[in-house]
């Protein structure tokens, strides 16, 4: 049996986390793929040079949004990877719920499997009342719209990588996660969910809930997300499946 590593990448968007990205790096099991790439999104500290020193491949993308430095990072795969993982640089996802995704991910052939702070239990404080309640909100409406059962919009996630590009993901900032479910939902992709721990930021600042400003306009962007999504069910639909499959 071919061994996972050969056919997965992990991508990882950073922005100013030189603090936490060496140590997230040495914490990664080497064994679960065969790209590890960190996407440097504009940092003005040394991300750059500390996750290159820990052995990642290190790609630039200097306009800053989280969407941005996904796709990055997609524009860097081996030909050969079939499925595609993303976690955040900030040490709140636990790497040891990496193997796990990806298991889960192999043994149902699933066509995306994301990792949910609700299921597995978030660590108190690593989660503002407002990041709660506007997860809760996107998470309902998602679930009221297209009748899949998600619990949280967190991110960490394994897709595969055929199934990524035909959802054709657009977003430029951090309503690309949101899209990604919200899609795959629209489509009717394959989709399972994973409990996995969630701990609070150990170094720098949040991008997104460091301020009630930038919550409000992440709960603002995931609502329009949802909103553009549900939207292409009035349009012409286009098959989740190439013809013939």
């Amino acid at each position: 049996m071919t061994p996972p590593g050969s056919r997965y990448a992990l991508i990882i968007p950073a922005l100013n986390e030189a603090e936490s990205i060496g140590l997230l790096l040495s914490q990664i099991p080497a064994e679960l793929f065969s790209q590890v790439i960190v996407v440097d999104n504009g940092s003005l500290d040394a991300t750059a040079e500390v996750a290159r020193a820990a052995g990642a491949k290190v790609v630039s993308e200097p306009r800053r949004g989280y969407g941005r430095a996904c796709q990055a990072g997609l524009a860097n795969l081996h030909p050969g990877v079939l499925g595609v993982a993303f976690m955040d640089a900030d040490l709140a996802d636990d790497t040891c719920d990496l193997a796990e995704i990806v298991r889960i991910f192999e043994a149902g052939s699933w066509d995306l499997v994301t990792g949910s702070r609700v299921l597995g239990g978030a660590e108190r404080g690593s989660l503002t009342p407002l990041q709660r309640f506007g997860n809760w909100l996107a998470t309902r409406l998602i679930r009221s719209l297209w009748h899949v059962p998600i619990t949280d919009l967190g991110p960490l996630r394994i897709i595969r990588r055929e199934a990524l590009e035909r959802l054709g993901l657009r977003d430029p900032g951090f309503g690309w996660n949101v899209e990604m479910q919200a899609k795959a939902a629209h489509f009717g992709l394959k989709v399972a969910e994973v409990p996995v721990r969630y701990q609070r930021r150990r170094y720098g600042k949040s991008k997104i809930s460091g301020t009630v400003w930038g919550s409000i306009r992440a709960g603002v962007k995931i609502l329009w997300t949802i909103f553009r999504c549900w939207r292409q069910d009035f349009e012409p639909r286009r098959s989740a499946h190439p013809a013939g499959s």
